[in-house]
């Protein structure tokens, strides 16, 4: 069976910088189940792996258009350091705003501290090692509810 809208697909990948960093693995873990077409997986690499089959090895360079995105100045802010309270901040300690949105702390100084809404890996772009473990039919359920159901897929 090859990878179409759908499918229920499993698989091992590891993820780079373009100086060969690991970003990310599966290595060690179960496969990473999702299903295919319903914008579970960026989307660069769900281009990457329509048509594909069991067995498949690839690897996928993504551009960041493709990826996270590309990064978005506006979403550096400066912010009072009274709005933390009397929370410890440290640079690269993340923190959920009131609207629900994710910040990264880039910068803390005396009286402001620096925030970043951007993915942390947006302007990056990705390389993927992947390998394609399993693809079968997904079930009316997982259909319905766009996601896959059981070991390795995502719980409500």
């Amino acid at each position: 069976m090859t990878i179409t809208k759908d499918a229920v697909v499993s698989i091992h990948y590891t993820l780079r910088d373009d100086n060969g960093n690991v970003l990310d693995s599966s290595s060690g873990r179960d496969p990473l189940q999702y299903l295919h077409g319903r914008g579970n997986l960026i989307i660069g690499m769900e281009e990457g792996l329509e048509g594909k089959s069991h067995g498949d090895q690839l690897e996928l360079k993504i551009a960041p258009e493709k990826g996270y995105g590309e990064k978005n100045d506006k979403l550096v802010q400066k912010v009072p350091r009274s709005a933390f309270g009397d929370q410890k901040v440290d640079a690269g300690m993340q923190f959920n705003t009131q609207n629900g949105q994710v910040v990264t702390v880039t910068e803390v100084g005396l009286e402001h501290v620096t925030v970043d809404g951007n993915h942390p890996l947006a302007g990056v772009p990705l390389n993927f090692e992947v390998e394609i473990v399993a693809v079968r039919e997904a079930t009316k359920d997982e259909i319905e509810h766009g996601h896959v159901h059981g070991p390795g897929g995502h719980a409500h």
